[in-house]
């Protein structure tokens, strides 16, 4: 029994986490950490699988996403489509 896949299917575009750092690296000069990637892809309802390195404490506090750095990662996963 052979499989030919179909040529029409459209697969959703994506982007590892160093592929969208490098991007916004070199289109806006911003460093940005990957746990902000990780709560912009959250906020749009991108979850890849649960995070493995939780706090201990249910009040351990995360830094937040500054607002110029939230719009290049938006802008970046608009790039790779993936919102």
């Amino acid at each position: 029994m052979d499989y030919e896949p179909s040529k029409e299917i459209d697969l959703p575009g994506g982007a590892t986490y160093s592929e969208i750092k490098q991007w916004i690296q070199a289109e806006y000069g911003l460093k940005v950490s990957s746990l902000y990637v990780a709560q912009v892809k959250q906020k749009h309802g991108i979850v890849e699988r649960e995070c493995y390195n939780k706090p201990k404490s249910e009040n351990a506090k995360q830094p937040k996403c500054p607002p110029e750095k939230e719009a290049a990662i938006e802008a970046a996963l608009k790039h790779f489509k993936m919102i």
